[in-house]
Formats: C-alpha cells, sequence, structure tokens
C-alpha cells in the first residue's frame, strides 16, 4: 500500500467472540496430488505451518503497536493473535484457551514461544498442558491484559482512548520505542543499549523532536508527518 496513515492497530471482534480458533477442516487431508509420498506432504505442511506462523509474526513486527480487544472466547489461534499484539484488554465475559491440546496436538503458531514471555511460567505450563480456560482474573493479575471491562463498549471506549493518544506522538519515535522493546526483549541490556544508541543517533533523532519543541513553545499540539510505506522488493515481506 502507498498509504502509512496508520499509527495504530485495534483489533477486536465483531460478534460475541474475539476467535473461536481455527475452522477444524483445515485439518482434513488434502485431495491435491494424492499420489505424493508421505515426505512431500510432510514438508507441504510444514511450509503451511511456516506461513501461519509469519502471518501472525506480522503483527509483532508492524511498526505501529496493536492492540487486542478481546471479549467472548479467545481460543486456539485468537491467542496466537492476542499474545503477538503489544496491549491486550478485555471483557468480563472472555477467556483465552490453548485449545490445541485438547484436539491432541501442540500449540505451534506463536503461544508458545510467547505468552511465556508474558505470565510465569508455571501458569503458562498448566495452561498448555491442561487446555483449561484462562478467565479474566486470572490473565489480569498475571499480566496477560492491562485492564478488564464490564461490557464490550467500555472496553472499546477505553481502547480508543488509548489508541487516540498513541496515535498524538510522533510516528517514528512510537516506531523506534517498539523496535526497542522487541529488540530487548530477545537481547541482553548491553546490546540493546547498544541497539538504540544506533537507532537514535542514525534514524530517530531529528524532525519529530523540532517539531514536538516548537509546539510546546506555541502551546499547540503537534502535527507530525506520516511515516512512509513500506515497500516490497522482490520476494521480501512488507507490513505497517
Amino acid at each position: 500500500s502507498d498509504n502509512a496513515s496508520a499509527r495504530v492497530i485495534v483489533l477486536s471482534g465483531e460478534g460475541k467472540h474475539f476467535c473461536a480458533g481455527m475452522d477444524l477442516a483445515n485439518f482434513a487431508p488434502s485431495d491435491k496430488q494424492p499420489n505424493a509420498h508421505m515426505g512431500m506432504r510432510k514438508e507441504s505442511g510444514y511450509r503451511v505451518t511456516l506461513d501461519l506462523q509469519h502471518t501472525i509474526t506480522c503483527l509483532e513486527k508492524a511498526r505501529v503497536p496493536v492492540i487486542a480487544a478481546v471479549q467472548g472466547a479467545c481460543v486456539g489461534g485468537g491467542v496466537d493473535l492476542a499474545t503477538a499484539t503489544d496491549m491486550r484488554y478485555c471483557t468480563k465475559d472472555a477467556f483465552f484457551c490453548i485449545q490445541e491440546i485438547n484436539i491432541g496436538m501442540a500449540a505451534d503458531v506463536g503461544t508458545l514461544q510467547r505468552i511465556p514471555r508474558l505470565i510465569p511460567e508455571g501458569v503458562v505450563r498448566e495452561l498448555a498442558y491442561t487446555g483449561r480456560r484462562f478467565l479474566p482474573e486470572e490473565a489480569l493479575s498475571h499480566g496477560l491484559v492491562n485492564e478488564v471491562f464490564e461490557t464490550k463498549e467500555e472496553m472499546m471506549e477505553k481502547v480508543m482512548e488509548i489508541a487516540s493518544e498513541i496515535a498524538s506522538k510522533g510516528p517514528l519515535a512510537i516506531a523506534g520505542t517498539k523496535e526497542s522493546l522487541n529488540y530487548g526483549r530477545d537481547h541482553t541490556v548491553e546490546e540493546s543499549l547498544n541497539h538504540i544508541a544506533l537507532w537514535n543517533t542514525a534514524v530517530g533523532i531529528g524532525d519529530e523532536m523540532s517539531v514536538a519543541f516548537k509546539a510546546k513553545a506555541e502551546n499547540k499540539e503537534p502535527e507530525f508527518e506520516d511515516m512512509l510505506p513500506r515497500r516490497k522488493y522482490l520476494d521480501g515481506e512488507v507490513g505497517v
């Protein structure tokens, strides 16, 4: 896309549930190339899983913050989605479930890799081994969600308020902050300090600071330029 005006992404469900999980029909054997030997079929399935993983990872790699607003069920793939976002909020009727164990498989699209960074490992293992429902009170106390709301309407009002506040900041500064937080999660403190020093030296300190200081001096709200669109070159990835 040539439009990079989005500064926050909010994910929410339209119906009673955020996500009821993957359609089990996707696990049915494919009739394509029925004579292919087992190794070929397994390799094809491996590639499908990688594609699904990449789809979820795009949320994590987006330059803009992604907020999940969860009502009702957040099951299986829904947990993959939610754990790849920057922040999560839910209603009192919500629940989270690592459903894959209940259908005889290990979750493989991101939940088991991301949720241990969000909540205590012992809790993760209980949820992953039992497939039980993780209720809002637990999710809040363990830090999976930031806040629990009585209704979806209340939740969306607060989430959009937070999104608007984020969108009012310099998009390059937000992108650098998200980049630094993600990098710091996977690297040492020393490596992460060097990374943000390089980022700010090469990219992050400049026009947006001038805009912010000028607006403050004039007692106005700053108006920041949009980011440039990310381009797709050859077969490389593209995102927000």
